[in-house]
């Protein structure tokens, strides 16, 4: 008798113990609460902790204003003046609101017109598709010089690239993440974010030597390469990891037909090619010449210009038109009442996002107010520096403190304010570059962004697998992105450790090493 073993159907996800961790952590996250209420929750707790820390009368030095900071206790009459008063604008001026909005206001016309599946079909059709997940993590990467157009555009659209080819779009979704919000401080470019950390370091540095220097260029040449490398990690645990746990996809959510172009649709293209060309020359005009209008009007700088601060508000503008152009020139638009339902259609689709960032926007505020993210910054600094550590024990260590800080304030800027004034000095008077020291900083913030909830835009990546896997949560986003946060970690740390033992410069006239000398008695 034949042996009668049924094989596994050929789609069959692997079984194994590190799936089945994943699996685990996933279920328990989904457990928690809806997000929306999980940051109610979280706001609560911010409330009675801001009272119990005030109580026991915990303070810190500010490393940087040597202001004494103490925990405000918002359980007060005054604090709850300023809960009453706050609410609204709490949530108005919630920073990634604005931006999620108006930029989906802009890629909802171009989406709803056709044109971004036009284009994904052009893509798709005449692509090699072993390139497609190292494309969108490169993408993501290189998104973070345009402030965050990687969130509200890349990740939604990477989703629908991978459908389109018949992948599971939480695979495509993940992959962008990684690059836009893991390889943050990874690029080929310099952005805003480097000038914003380098006067942080400058300043701290002058603490000791008040002639020193620290420019934007500081740790490009360590970025510049950071970018293969979170490529490359990137696109291997995508293929490796989260595209075989999560299999096929078997939800709703249908792709767009991989069919040839119609005559009406290669008008389209043409046409929106034609107001490409003039939209992208108009940026170059304002942006190349030295007095270009969309440069810094007193200083004619790019890095805080008006283009890259702008740049939702262009991707926005953009958005409308290529769409406008396309949807009338390929007959998808008959009337301009069909341009605002495609903008209508794309706010009901950020209903769920809304209510998330109302209570986000509540919880961010009073840790802030309550001052307990910056008694934890500090204390937490001052751990580290009392194990009177070495070389690459410290780059370690440093590297670590950095994700566990991240936990707790998700901005790079307001950790790395805190943390320069007490460790680029510390480090400069062991022998160490406050180059070097930012440059770990740099590493430690970016691994941990994809799987803290109390990063700013993870309701919007809650929200974006939603529209996918209806029953997606936290713990659906967490599972899919600790592979990432864990290899991140390992081989960057690892690549900067090398670059430390090569004694490489971090860039130009950025050396590892600095030669503190003491003022003259």
């Amino acid at each position: 008798m034949e042996n009668s073993q049924i094989e596994p159907p050929a789609d069959a996800r692997p079984d194994t113990f590190y799936f089945r961790i994943l699996d685990r952590i996933e279920r328990i996250g989904n457990k928690i609460p809806n997000p929306a209420f999980l940051f109610f929750i979280l706001a609560v707790l911010a409330l009675v902790l801001s009272a119990v820390v005030s109580w026991a009368d915990v303070s810190v030095v500010h490393p940087g204003t040597k202001e004494t900071i103490k925990a405000v206790n918002l359980l007060t009459v005054d604090g709850l003046h300023r809960i009453l008063t706050g609410l609204i604008t709490n949530f108005t001026g919630f920073a990634p609101l604005g931006v999620v909005l108006v930029g989906i206001l802009g890629i909802t016309v171009a989406e709803a017109s056709g044109l971004i599946g036009a284009v994904l079909r052009v893509l798709v059709m005449n692509s090699p598709k072993r390139l497609l997940t190292a494309v969108v993590v490169f993408a993501g990467v290189i998104s973070n010089m345009a402030s965050d157009i990687g969130y509200v555009v890349l990740i939604p659209l990477a989703a629908l690239m991978f459908l389109a080819v018949g992948r599971h779009p939480l695979a495509g979704l993940a992959a962008a993440f990684a690059g836009v919000s893991g390889g943050f401080s990874a690029n080929l470019l310099l952005a805003p974010t480097d000038a914003l950390l380098a006067g942080l370091t400058q300043e701290a540095a002058r603490i000791l030597d008040a002639a020193y220097i620290v420019t934007p260029a500081a740790n490009y040449y360590f970025l510049a390469a950071s970018t293969v490398l979170v490529t490359v990690l990137g696109t291997w645990i995508t293929e490796k990891v989260v595209v075989p746990r999560l299999g096929e996809y078997k939800g709703d959510v249908v792709a767009d037909k991989l069919e040839r172009l119609n005559a009406d649709e290669k008008r389209g293209l043409l046409y929106t090619g034609i107001a490409a060309v003039v939209f992208v020359g108009l940026i170059l005009w304002g942006t190349i010449p030295d007095d270009g209008f969309l440069r810094d009007a007193k200083t004619g700088s790019l890095i805080r210009s008006p283009f890259l601060t702008g740049i939702i508000a262009i991707v926005f503008f953009g958005g409308v038109l290529f769409g406008v152009v396309y949807g009338f020139a390929s007959k998808s638009f008959k009337k301009i009442d069909d341009v605002v339902h495609a903008m209508e259609g794309g706010m009901r689709t950020m209903s769920v996002y809304l209510v998330l960032a109302f209570f986000a926007a509540q919880f961010v505020a009073f840790f802030n107010w309550s001052n307990l993210g910056l008694i934890l910054a500090v204390e937490g600094a001052e751990v580290l520096r009392s194990l009177e550590l070495g070389g690459i024990t410290l780059i370690i260590s440093f590297v670590i403190l950095s994700i566990v800080l991240d936990l707790f304030i998700g901005s790079a800027s307001a950790k790395w304010a805190v943390m320069a004034p007490v460790f680029v000095p510390m480090l400069m008077l062991l022998g160490y570059s406050p180059e070097l020291t930012q440059a770990c900083y740099r590493v430690g913030d970016s691994v941990c962004n994809i799987i803290t909830p109390l990063m700013s835009y993870f309701p919007l990546i809650v929200a974006f697998a939603q529209k996918y896997d209806p029953k997606a949560g936290i713990g659906t986003i967490m599972s899919l992105m600790i592979p990432y946060s864990i290899v991140f970690f390992i081989g960057w740390t690892l690549f900067l450790v090398a670059w430390y033992l090569l004694e490489l410069p971090l860039g130009p006239g950025a050396e590892i090493f600095y030669q503190f000398e003491a003022a003259p008695q």
